[in-house]
């Protein structure tokens, strides 16, 4: 009975922002602008605002010419010195937040500065709108007559400055969450926020297992890790079996497709809802409407300001960004934030386009280089080149051609990489050189050395060398031969491994 109050009280409670929520999807621009004008005001009182004039910034165009496009090697100085204690540096409130991510061409991690305005105002609130669109949609959810399960990651204390946290975006906002939530929430945050993943998937799977999860969010790879060891632990057939009430599973960060079937497989029920988001370390900035619907809507209300740059422009000296009434349905489109913890008209690296303008839903395209995050490993064509060219010189090999892309998880075999590779001189061993390039993409990819731990999301790296003319013969038969035509290194899917196999 308790319990049902309980439901019936949360349920009420998020359905009642639903009307906030249809106000500022009917008004984008209106929105948009409001969250403008206060960005802008509060940026003017920090070092980056006066140093690029914020206080005589009055429109849109004012603020694309005083301020160029960002990204994090741009804004790094800025972050290093908040990293040791400085504030008010992007943002005119104290950070002391720092979400940790994959890295660039000259870092292995990036660290994300999150305000308590950008917890509050944005990452919270996409996750109360998440539950908000979904008790709405389901009426008689039973969702929070049970718990909620959270994999997330761990956090670390900052060693350059005592005050000052990082870890991973989920782990950040745990460690933030409101008591009440904890309350409805399984595992403890003790085990929620260990450092090793291999203890504390276990330590979850036994602390959950006799707990009633209605809900689970998470990255797809651990999620499926995560059910593999329950199953094994109680010798049942399916995740329903363990959790008879589970109805919801919020997933994100990478491409849910190939992981569809497992999870119906694991979860074998015409009433288990999946719902997309697209958060990020940067922001939350789409949640999927409704588990039937495609694409997910872009939220314009969270105080994110949002451009959109054409490809074509990207690589101008000037890239022309457009505004959300600017855009074009099927065009793909480079995103650039605006938020409330201090990125200024920063490029995230991702790629969208809109299938719709009212209201306005997209579907993430990609990125805008290169890159496999299939299991959340971030694995840029920058990473790839350099562990491929710092294996060659320790092995004394030389690389003509290859490209690279994901091994799915099947049955109980994790999942990897797999590189096909064209060597002009071949390494003496073949296993050596995969151990070296396997140990360099760790050393230059945080998420890559997470995921790599004990084999178990990512195995080692599985190499296929070829005969030379492979590539030339597969860019041949694609009309493709020419200066301007590359091989693709890197693809977060097997099409373009498996167009290359009849080659081999």
């Amino acid at each position: 009975m308790k319990s049902t109050i309980i439901n019936s009280f949360l349920a009420w409670y998020f359905k009642s922002r639903l009307p906030q929520v249809e106000f500022s999807l009917k008004n984008p621009a209106e929105t948009q602008y409001n969250i403008f004008n206060d960005l802008i005001y509060k940026g003017s009182r920090t070092e980056f605002g006066r140093l690029h004039d914020f206080i005589n910034i009055h429109s849109v165009e004012d603020f694309q010419s005083k301020v160029p496009l960002q990204n994090y090697d741009s804004l790094k100085p800025y972050i290093k010195r908040m990293l040791n204690g400085e504030q008010f540096l992007l943002w005119p409130s104290e950070i002391t937040w720092f979400a940790k991510s994959s890295g660039t061409t000259t870092d292995k991690s990036k660290f994300i500065p999150v305000s308590f305005e950008a917890l509050e105002d944005c990452q919270y609130k996409g996750g109360r709108d998440v539950l908000t669109f979904y008790c709405s949609k389901f009426q008689n959810t039973k969702i929070f007559e049970g718990k909620s399960l959270m994999i997330g990651g761990s956090h670390e204390i900052n060693p350059l400055s005592e005050n000052m946290y990082y870890g991973d975006l989920s782990a950040v906002m745990m460690n933030n969450l409101p008591f009440w939530v904890n309350l409805i929430s399984t595992p403890t945050q003790e085990i929620a926020l260990m450092a090793n993943w291999e203890e504390k998937l276990e330590k979850i799977a036994r602390h959950t297992l006799n707990e009633d999860v209605t809900s689970i969010s998470g990255v797809p790879t651990w999620t499926l890790l995560l059910f593999k060891r329950l199953l094994e632990i109680t010798g049942k057939s399916s995740m329903l079996d363990v959790w008879p009430n589970l109805e919801l599973y919020i997933h994100g960060g990478v491409n849910f497709a190939p992981y569809r079937e497992q999870f119906k497989n694991l979860i074998p029920s015409e009433s288990m809802n999946y719902i997309e988001t697209y958060n990020a370390s940067e922001g939350f900035f789409g949640i999927q409407e409704s588990p039937r619907s495609e694409g997910m809507l872009l939220m314009v209300d969270y105080g994110i300001f949002y451009e959109f740059i054409p490809l074509g422009e990207l690589e101008k000296e000037n890239p022309k960004a457009l505004l959300l009434d600017e855009i074009e349905v099927g065009v793909n489109y480079a995103l650039a934030i605006t938020t409330n913890a201090g990125l200024w008209r920063y490029l995230i690296g991702d790629t969208v386009k809109f299938i719709d303008n009212n209201p306005y839903k997209f579907i993430i395209t990609g990125r805008t280089k290169l890159f496999i995050n299939t299991f959340g490993e971030e694995l840029m064509i920058e990473n790839a080149e350099a562990a491929i060219t710092m294996a060659c010189v320790e092995t004394n090999s030389e690389v003509r051609e290859f490209t690279a892309g994901p091994i799915y998880f099947k049955d109980d075999e994790p999942g990897g990489h797999e590189w096909i590779i064209e060597f002009y001189k071949h390494p003496e061993n073949i296993d050596i050189f995969a151990q070296k390039l396997d140990t360099h993409l760790k050393n230059l990819n945080s998420d890559y050395e997470a995921k790599r731990t004990g084999n178990m999301a990512i195995a080692f790296p599985r190499i296929r060398t070829c005969k030379e003319g492979v590539f030339y013969n597969w860019l041949k038969e694609k009309g493709k031969l020419g200066g301007q035509n590359k091989v693709p290194r890197l693809s977060n899917d097997r099409k373009i491994i498996e167009e290359i196999y009849k080659y081999l």
